[in-house]
């Protein structure tokens, strides 16, 4: 009797210890790291890889972006599309782009960061290609709307990794990294498209660019754990140092619809993103056609024109003209990378010195938004090409300066929903990225005047409206809460070693 007794007792304790080790897997997780993080071991920094492949991400994601706009010349030519159509081709991306923010946050929270990353830069990198074997109006916008919703995953589900890999004090910086090397990937492209266009097609370029995705998901695929603790390369005191991250990776697909929809500063957060993406969409749609339509010939600013006299001899005849607008179309997006480095670098050293996070991104984003409104204005009035092009860069720094609170803001009210909640922000920004460049063109269309000496563009009216618009994102950020969680999470129980 004693056997038979006894047996079902160990029974019972081995299912009860079954049960524990996959319900409290945060539980085990603390009793794993916490002897061998007191014994003085110092952390691995495996997590700042993840950070590296969010940079080089980043910047494979805006060379494919922003190949069309330096493209458009070439597309307009071999398709004949008038204005109006080119905004709406332009349209078509912000409109995928903006629809498919959510789903593809979604489906990260749900099925983790890896899977969906894979998923979303193979299926972009596809429609990449498939943009060069458009042969009219309606294959292109099809093959830029797909494309489009193949890139809409991309930032909400590097969010979502950082989330889980990075701790609360170096997710400001790391966002602020990976924006400044999205920006830098979209500022160099315009030469970069030059230069490849010198001896392909555009056609072949966008066949060129689609390889680079899909490089960095075969070596993402390699690497990459939703789970640091599955990493052979994170030893028990990094583990340590991500802790709190825990619930922030498991799979889940109950997000708080009621409670994301109902809190206001989530519709304050949408709201500035609309108007920040609004105005700066024209960076990376219509700023080549402005540098060859707005009536400041190149060559009069005194220092581009000692640059072409050096170039010649080196450079083709009918390239040194393309090379410097390429040069000045990434200016803007230059600019930008360091607004979000520089905002990412103080936020961070403000905060860690005692500077409350309400204040500090409220502050980054109203002075933002200002800015960005002032300088853009002001850019359309000054005739140096030269000069215009640097104040239309600050104007991008400006815009940039509220890029790392936005994001980490999503971090800190989304928690495990942070893939949502930042796809349902970038979401409302790239409804604004789609009616940006379609008004443009409409505005455009409807008012250029053809005369004896040219074609006249109403780019003051296109200024203008974006002007206003920025303006309008500043006050939006006075009234943000970007810090209180959509759930407070309870602290784990810490259940003692055997």
């Amino acid at each position: 009797m004693a056997k038979c007794t006894a047996t079902p007792a160990r029974s019972g304790s081995l299912k009860f210890r079954g049960k524990l080790s996959r319900l409290d897997t945060t539980s085990h997780y603390r009793r794993a790291v916490i002897p061998a993080a007191s014994s003085g071991v110092s952390p691995t920094r495996t997590r700042y890889w993840v950070v590296v492949f969010a940079i080089v991400l980043a910047v494979i994601q805006y060379i494919d972006r922003v190949a069309i706009s330096q493209s458009k010349d070439g597309i307009v030519r071999d398709l004949h599309f008038t204005d109006a159509q080119m905004g709406a081709i332009f349209a078509a991306f912000g409109l995928s782009y903006a629809l498919f923010e959510i789903p593809t946050g979604w489906l990260g929270d749900k099925l983790g960061a890896k899977k969906v990353l894979i998923r979303v830069v193979l299926w972009w990198s596809f429609f990449t290609a498939v943009t060069g074997w458009a042969w009219n109006f309606m294959s292109m916008w099809i093959a830029r709307f797909l494309f489009g919703a193949g890139e809409a995953g991309c930032f909400p589900n590097l969010t979502k990794a950082f989330s889980a890999w990075l701790p609360r004090d170096e997710r400001t910086r790391a966002q602020a990294m990976m924006w400044m090397g999205a920006r830098w990937g979209g500022a160099f492209t315009p030469l970069l498209v030059v230069c490849v266009m010198a001896f392909v097609t555009w056609r072949t370029a966008f066949q060129f660019f689609a390889l680079l995705g899909v490089v960095w998901a075969i070596v993402f695929w390699r690497w990459f754990r939703d789970y640091p603790r599955d990493h052979p390369k994170v030893n028990a005191a990094e583990l340590e140092l991500l802790k709190e991250n825990e619930g922030n990776v498991s799979g889940h697909g109950d997000v708080p619809w009621l409670k994301l929809i109902a809190r206001p500063s989530m519709w304050l957060l949408w709201g500035q993103y609309f108007c920040l993406s609004y105005g700066w969409y024209f960076f990376v749609t219509w700023l080549p056609d402005y540098l060859n339509t707005s009536g400041r010939p190149i060559l009069s600013n005194d220092f581009l024109r000692w640059l072409a006299t050096q170039m010649e001899g080196t450079v083709r005849p009918d390239l040194i003209q393309p090379i410097l607008k390429a040069v000045l179309a990434g200016v803007p997006l230059f600019f930008g990378g360091f607004g979000s480095l520089f905002a990412g670098l103080i936020q961070s050293r403000l905060i860690a010195r005692g500077f409350r996070v309400v204040p500090v991104r409220r502050t980054f984003g109203f002075v933002g938004f200002a800015g960005a409104s002032a300088l853009l204005m002001t850019s359309f009035y000054i005739q140096d090409p030269l000069l215009a092009m640097l104040a239309m860069g600050m104007a991008s720094f400006c815009n940039d300066l509220t890029m790392p609170g936005s994001w980490a803001s999503c971090m800190d009210i989304g928690g495990k929903y942070a893939g949502t909640v930042s796809g349902s922000m970038n979401m409302m920004g790239n409804f604004g990225g789609m009616v940006g460049p379609w008004v443009v063109g409409l505005v455009l269309a409807a008012t250029t005047v053809t005369t004896a000496a040219g074609t006249i563009k109403n780019w003051e009216l296109v200024f203008a409206i974006s002007s206003a618009i920025y303006f309008l994102g500043a006050f939006f950020w006075l009234l943000i809460d970007p810090v209180t969680p959509l759930e407070k999470s309870e602290p784990p129980p810490v259940v003692a070693s055997p």
